[in-house]
C-alpha cells in the first residue's frame, strides 16, 4: 500500500478484529500476574531487551499504546523494529550508551547537527567520544573501536543535505544513524540508502501540533533489543499519552509534509528576492526554510504577529526563530560557523498557514531591518 494510506492504518490493523475504532490508551503502570514465577521469568527475558508477546509488567518497560506507535512508525521507515523514547534526545542517548557499552565507544558526525547533538557529542557526558567530519572524510575518519557514524540531513538549522547511499558505502560495517526528523518518512526514507538506524525528534513533524514530547528509533530487531535493555536500565520509555498523541499524529503527517513543502517551496521563492535576506538555504523539498538576514535577526523574530516566535518545529503553525542564539546556542562559535551556521541566519518552520498571509507577516517583519 501507499505510505498514505498504511500512515493511516499503522497500528491499527487489529482493532476491527476487538470491536474498536480509536486506539485503546493503556495508562496502567503496572501489569498484575498471579503466576509469580511465570512473571520472574518473563521479567528476566524483558530485562535483556527482548520483545516477547503479551503485557510488560512494568510500565518502565513497555505500554501496548507505545508499542502501538513504534510497530508503525518502523513500518512507515521500512525498519523491522521501533523503540520509543520520552524525547528525541533520550533516544539518541540510548544509542549512544548502546555503543559505548559495547565497546566501540567512538562516533564519526557530521556537522550541522541539532545543538543539543552536538552538545552531547562534544561534551562525551556518555562515554563516547567524537571525530567530526565531512561527508567526504567520513570513511578515514573510522577507527577500530568506531560504533557509529551520526548525520542529520536536511540538516538543523541549515537544511543541508547528504548522499545518504554513497555515505552508507564509506560507513562500511559501521552503522549509520541517520536523524531523519525534518524529512519524515513521507519525504525520505534513510533505511532504503542504506542506514542502520533511523531517529526521529517525534515532538516536531510526527506529533505536528506541538504538543507531545516524545522520541523514536527505527532499527533492526538486534540494535532494537540493545535499545530496549538500555531503556529498561535507564527509564527513559515514552508515555501512554504521548505514544497515543503521536500515533494519531502519524495519520495526518503525509497531508500535513505535502501542504507545508508547498507553502516552504514558495516562501523560498519569495524570500530570495527580498532586499534584507542575503541568503535563502531550502533543499527544493520539506517544511523548513532557512535564511541570511541584513540586519538584526532579533529584531525580525521579534515583529512577526502571525508566526510563532519559538524554539521546535513540525507544528500545525509556523514558528521562527534564531538557532545561533537557541537551539544552537551550547555549540561554540567556531564550531557553529564550521557547520555554516551564521549569526544572521533564521530558521523557519512552516506550518498549515496561507502562504500570503504568512508572506505578508514575515514581509512586514523583514521591513523592520530593510528600513
Amino acid at each position: 500500500m501507499e505510505l498514505t494510506t498504511r500512515a493511516v492504518h499503522a497500528g491499527r490493523d487489529d482493532l476491527v478484529a476487538q470491536g474498536l475504532h480509536a486506539v485503546p490508551l493503556d495508562l496502567s503502570t503496572t501489569y498484575p500476574a498471579r503466576d509469580t514465577r511465570a512473571e520472574a521469568e518473563r521479567l528476566h527475558e524483558l530485562g535483556t531487551g527482548a520483545d516477547i508477546p503479551g503485557l510488560p509488567v512494568y510500565g518502565r518497560i513497555g505500554n501496548p499504546t507505545v508499542a502501538r506507535f513504534e510497530q508503525a512508525l518502523a513500518e512507515l521507515e521500512g525498519c523491522a523494529a521501533g523503540v520509543a523514547f520520552a524525547s528525541g534526545m533520550a533516544a539518541l542517548s540510548a544509542c549512544l550508551l548502546a555503543v559505548a557499552a559495547a565497546g566501540t565507544p567512538h562516533v564519526v558526525a557530521v556537522r550541522p547537527l541539532y545543538g543539543g547533538s552536538d552538545h552531547v557529542l562534544t561534551t562525551g557526558l556518555l562515554g563516547t567520544s567524537v571525530t567530526w567530519a565531512t561527508p567526504d572524510t567520513v570513511r578515514e575518519s573510522l577507527r577500530e573501536d568506531t560504533g557509529l557514524v551520526i548525520v542529520e540531513t536536511p540538516a538543523n538549522p541549515t537544511l543541508a543535505t547528504v548522499d545518504l547511499r554513497k555515505l552508507a558505502d564509506a560507513c562500511g560495517d559501521v552503522p549509520l544513524l541517520v536523524d531523519n526528523t525534518f524529512a519524515t518518512p513521507v519525504l525520505q526514507r534513510p533505511a532504503e540508502s542504506g542506514a542502520s538506524i533511523v531517529l526521529h525528534s517525534a515532538t516536531k513533524f510526527l506529533g505536528g501540533h506541538g504538543d507531545v514530547l516524545g522520541g523514536v528509533i527505527a532499527t533492526s530487531d538486534d540494535f532494537a533489543r540493545r535499545l530496549r535493555q538500555i531503556r529498561f536500565a535507564t527509564g527513559g520509555i515514552l508515555h501512554p499519552l504521548a505514544g497515543y498523541l503521536l500515533l494519531r499524529g502519524l495519520s495526518t503527517l503525509p497531508v500535513r509534509m505535502q501542504a507545508s513543502s508547498r507553502t516552504a517551496a514558495a516562501l523560498a521563492e519569495r524570500l530570495a528576492d527580498h532586499p534584507a535576506v542575503t541568503k535563502v538555504h531550502y533543499p527544493g523539498f520539506g517544511a523548513l526554510v532557512s535564511f541570511e538576514v541584513t540586519g538584526d535577526p532579533h529584531e525580525v523574530v521579534g515583529a512577526v504577529r502571525l508566526i510563532t516566535p519559538a524554539v521546535s518545529l513540525g507544528s500545525v503553525d509556523s514558528l521562527i526563530q534564531h538557532p545561533a542564539s537557541l537551539t544552537h546556542q551550547v555549540v561554540d562559535p567556531e564550531s557553529r560557523a564550521d557547520g555554516g551556521i551564521s549569526d544572521q541566519l533564521l530558521r523557519m518552520s512552516v506550518g498549515l498557514e496561507d502562504v500570503d498571509d504568512l508572506w505578508t507577516d514575515l514581509s512586514k517583519a523583514l521591513a523592520m531591518i530593510n528600513g
